[in-house]
């Protein structure tokens, strides 16, 4: 591929506290990135030039207030610089309303230049929580973040490496909200893209998995019978589509099942179900998409870590 056609790719580098400044400029003095995209981190330039700084690396950053000026060379980080956090208020390992004001303005502008079409695809930084919360954005993380700003209805949370793939009927939620939401819709709603994600990532006839939401999915109801009420039937409609789903199966096999080649995704009940396991096997090469939005987002799979923030050991 040309290197003028590779794709635009938009980094928002997260809570300025956190470590994912540091990620960003590390991956950046890369070269190879550079080969398969071009990359723009879209934040303050003060706070990008301080990471590299910190981390020894022999990196250039270049502010620019337009995606079009930006030149994509390796040595010279590129930063969309919206000049929001004066470097003298940068306080790494601490949660500020200015900082987490400052992330999720980040994030807004990528996603603002997803939209008009001047990047090709967003990545992001993580960003810590109560800080945007304190900051005035009332949000539980970046996929309501997305979700909102895109005006999309139906998404869901993946996480992927390789073939272990999960996808979320629901995320940040109180586990009795979670139990909650485990309705037919909504299960099937997160079948269906899954199974489109995982056409677009190249797999003709994608096998998913369904988690039951109960020990051994209810045992007949014995243990409750959400799975035989609701994920059951979500199943079967998802079959009937054509869709090759199987379910509800017990969590505490299936994502063996998975691990040994027989799915291809299992979709979750609910956060922990998920995470625990993928977290287990993937917590330092996981990435996050949320599906069903009008534009790419990928994420890491990880948090500011403010316990190492700051010292150039994020790797």
């Amino acid at each position: 591929m040309e290197r003028t056609t590779l794709p635009i790719i938009g980094i928002s580098m997260g809570d300025p506290a956190g470590i994912g400044p540091e990620v960003c400029a590390k991956a950046l003095a890369l070269e190879e990135i550079y080969g398969i995209c071009r990359p723009i981190v879209v934040g303050d330039a003060g706070v990008m030039a301080d990471a590299v700084r910190f981390c020894g690396l022999d990196l250039q950053t270049a502010a620019r207030k337009r995606v079009a000026e930006a030149l994509f060379t390796c040595g010279t980080v590129d930063v969309f610089d919206l000049a929001n956090l004066p470097l003298d208020r940068l306080r790494h390992k601490q949660v500020t309303a200015e900082q987490g004001r400052a992330s999720f303005e980040y994030v807004a502008k990528v996603i603002e230049l997803a939209m008009a079409g001047e990047i090709e695809a967003t990545v992001t930084g993580p960003i810590n929580k109560a800080a945007i919360n304190a900051g005035g954005f009332h949000y539980a993380g970046h996929t309501e973040i997305y979700a909102e700003l895109t005006r999309t209805r139906d998404y869901s949370m993946m996480l992927a490496e390789g073939g272990f793939r999960v996808a979320h009927v629901s995320t940040h939620v109180s586990l009795r909200t979670a139990c909650e939401r485990v309705k037919k819709e909504r299960v099937l709603t997160v079948i269906r893209l899954a199974h489109e994600a995982l056409r677009q990532l190249g797999i003709g006839a994608p096998r998913i998995a369904v988690a039951g939401l109960n020990p051994h999915c209810g045992e007949g109801g014995l243990f409750g019978d959400e799975d035989d009420r609701e994920i059951a039937p979500a199943v079967e409609a998802a079959r009937s589509a054509g869709i090759l789903a199987e379910g509800p199966l017990p969590a505490d096999t299936v994502f063996s099942k998975m691990r040994g080649g027989m799915y291809d995704l299992v979709v979750v009940m609910y956060h922990d179900q998920g995470l625990i396991p993928f977290k287990l096997l993937h917590f330092a090469d996981g990435v996050n998409i949320t599906l069903g939005l009008p534009l790419v987002r990928t994420s890491v799979d990880h948090g500011t870590a403010y316990d190492i923030a700051g010292k150039g050991l994020a790797d």
